[in-house]
């Protein structure tokens, strides 16, 4: 036993100073360091970006990449052919309120059904926390749409942040992590998490496509939503070491043995 102590002692010893560092420290301890330092890192984008807008200092910029996607010679015409304009509509769709509430009603009752009746409310609390906030910076910074380009679709709010980028962030990130969580598999998690990625940038893409939002909205709405749903992942894996909201699934019996799982 002494022996066993000993050479662990003297290889915590070789490793570099961060390496021992992070050796010193939970697994839990990093991940909860991670996620803080994103959603820190996702807040402080999103105000520089705000403060960039708020001082009119973004407009070349937007403006450079709406006319790249339009066609010179007619701006009502995005570039490629009709099928790939009217895919860009069924993508936005996407980020847009009936889908995003039927998908989370959706969840939250796959979260029922399997008895993670704490993990749904904390979902719920966390989508719905995110949609009064897109709503409350809408009308704080207030700014117009764009008038560059005719829009592919119609729009009744403020611009920025965008709230189709801004809410597929914050329910699909959310969703993801919060899914995540409850899963045992790390390939599950891994999926999980890329998917949401995924749906949060076709989303986004398609609103600069379609002529409804400035880049800089988009951008600013990816940046607050991201760090919203990593603060709320935060909070349940506070939660759950606490024992207030249930833990991740627990692998089959022989599972564990198998590889790649």
């Amino acid at each position: 036993m002494t022996s066993l102590v000993t050479r662990g002692r003297r290889r915590l010893e070789s490793l570099p100073v961060i390496g021992r560092l992070l050796a010193s420290v939970s697994h839990m301890e990093r991940m909860t360091l991670a996620t803080l330092a994103f959603a820190a890192c996702a807040l402080y984008a999103f105000v520089k970006i705000a403060d960039e807008v708020m001082d009119h200092e973004t407009g070349s910029l937007d403006r450079g990449i709406l006319l790249a996607l339009r066609d010179p010679n007619n701006l009502s015409d995005p570039l490629g052919p009709p099928w790939f304009e009217e895919m860009m509509r069924d993508f936005t769709a996407l980020g847009s309120t009936g889908v995003l509430t039927l998908l989370t009603v959706v969840v939250l009752l796959f979260l029922l059904m399997t008895r993670k009746r704490h993990a749904a409310l904390l979902v719920a609390l966390a989508v719905a926390g995110g949609t009064l906030l897109s709503q409350v910076m809408k009308w704080g910074f207030d700014r117009p749409r764009p008038d560059l380009v005719p829009h592919g679709m119609a729009v009744y709010t403020q611009s920025f942040p965008s709230g189709h980028a801004m809410l597929s962030a914050i329910v699909y990130l959310t969703l993801g992590a919060l899914l995540a969580r409850t899963q045992a598999r790390t390939r599950v998690k891994v999926f999980l998490l890329c998917v949401a990625a995924a749906l949060t940038v076709i989303v986004g893409v398609s609103r600069i496509y379609l002529g409804v939002h400035w880049p800089t909205d988009v951008l600013g709405g990816w940046m607050l939503g991201a760090g919203w749903a990593a603060l709320c992942w935060l909070l349940m894996l506070w939660l759950q070491g606490k024992g207030d909201v249930e833990p991740e699934s627990s692998l089959p019996p022989g599972d564990e043995a198998v590889p790649g799982r």
